[in-house]
């Protein structure tokens, strides 16, 4: 009997549903504008409520758009650089935000904070790829490691 409700046990917990917390940026660098173009994906429910607004609400854009600055940092080769925001989508369980940099004429590296819903939930992993002239590089971003520097 002991045997049955221990299996019975485990069978229950790993049909759980677990939470995962991750978001994923796209940064490519588009040579004929001279502009680093963002796009990340976020989990619609977390990003609401981290601003604390409904996303089906016309104040959401605004403040995902403050949230993201506050929450995003690049530097370009030392030079610190502010993000335009270009727009944000809300599709289903997702939410797309767009940003770029303009006037990126070279790159040999770049400093970026992303604490993106890290101070929320503390196990977020904020993944990004940056493309800039067919290298493509990798960084991820957690809870003590907020900052990362890529080089090319």
């Amino acid at each position: 009997m002991i045997l049955s409700l221990g299996v019975m046990l485990i069978s229950l917990l790993s049909f759980q549903a677990f939470d995962f917390f991750s978001s994923m940026t796209k940064v490519d660098y588009i040579d004929g504008s001279k502009t680093l173009k963002f796009t990340t994906k976020l989990n619609t429910t977390h990003i609401s409520q981290a601003v604390k607004i409904d996303p089906n609400t016309a104040g959401f854009e605004a403040e995902v758009k403050k949230y993201v600055n506050n929450n995003m940092d690049v530097a370009v080769n030392g030079s610190p650089k502010a993000l335009t925001f270009t727009g944000s989508q809300v599709n289903g369980e997702s939410v797309w935000v767009y940003y770029e940099i303009a006037n990126v004429s070279d790159i040999s590296d770049l400093k970026v904070r992303n604490s993106i819903l890290i101070g929320q939930f503390p196990k977020q992993v904020n993944i990004m790829n940056v493309t800039y002239k067919g290298n493509l590089k990798t960084v991820n971003f957690q809870k003590g490691k907020e900052t990362a520097e890529i080089s090319f």
